[in-house]
């Protein structure tokens, strides 16, 4: 049930995807999720789907284990498709009784969705391609002019590095509790749906409490080795730009001068 979730996850391959710096995929994935909200034409679409598809493709991560992360989200996708299509004024194209479908209803249910999906996809591959350490490493050298202003760089970072090495613990966490109430005759696929979450307690009652005693330990032993946050701690592995970075640089500036141009002179 629980492992189709891939979302957070790191896929372990050698790609010219995995190689780059960290800190160029995180200001890819910002500028790609820019140039999401920048289109509102089909040719903007294809622009994206271009680059989101060659981006994939040199990462080496399955397109059937990227697909697996878009079926948690599967019935979001469908509820907002549904409130565009028929809450969306504008040249009808269907009527029956009270449902009324437009032709500006499926325009926009069309484009919200592959936004989300794309949206899920983008942000997605920064975590397949990049482990949770060099991520935080990232986020923290991004965002270190924020400390001239008493922003807590590090713990902001630190606490990101923790939930995304805690996502993989509590999926296999969570198995092993279906595994054993399915043991116990438990049945979370049949009957009703209201019969279907009551019986999701079972479940989410025991990861709860197997999370907050993990918390715990974790606080312990973090205390225990006298942590005090970043000041005057230094990297086994600090982040060093190569010439191949600054290529991936200039591509980015390709393709949002590309997503500029497209969005102002191709309205499809």
């Amino acid at each position: 049930m629980l492992r189709d979730i891939t979302i957070g996850q790191f896929y372990p391959t050698d790609s010219a995807v995995h190689r780059l710096d960290a800190r160029v995929k995180v200001i890819a994935v910002f500028i790609y999720l820019i140039s999401l909200f920048v289109f509102s034409s089909f040719t903007g679409y294809a622009v994206v789907t271009l680059f989101l598809f060659t981006a994939i493709k040199i990462s080496k991560v399955p397109l059937s284990y990227i697909a697996k992360g878009l079926k948690p989200i599967l019935f979001l996708l469908l509820f907002t498709a549904f409130f565009n299509i028929f809450w969306t004024r504008g040249d009808v194209l269907f009527h029956w009784r009270f449902i009324t479908v437009t032709w500006q209803g499926l325009r926009k249910g069309l484009f919200m969705s592959m936004r989300l999906i794309y949206l899920i996809l983008g942000s997605s591959m920064l975590t397949y391609t990049t482990t949770p350490s060099q991520l935080t490493n990232a986020i923290e050298t991004l965002l270190k002019p924020l400390e001239k202003i008493k922003v807590p760089v590090h713990d902001f970072a630190m606490m990101m590095s923790l939930a995304l090495r805690f996502i993989p613990i509590l999926l296999e966490e969570a198995n092993r509790i279906i595994n054993a109430q399915s043991a116990r005759g438990a049945d979370f696929e049949e009957g009703k749906l209201w019969q279907r979450m009551r019986s999701m307690v079972s479940i989410l009652v025991p990861l709860l409490v197997s999370a907050t005693r993990r918390a715990y330990d974790l606080a312990m032993a973090m205390e225990s080795r006298c942590y005090h946050g970043g000041e005057g701690r230094t990297k086994m592995k600090p982040l060093r730009y190569e010439k191949r970075d600054f290529v991936v640089y200039g591509i980015l500036v390709c393709y949002f001068a590309s997503v500029i141009i497209v969005n102002h002179y191709f309205i499809i």
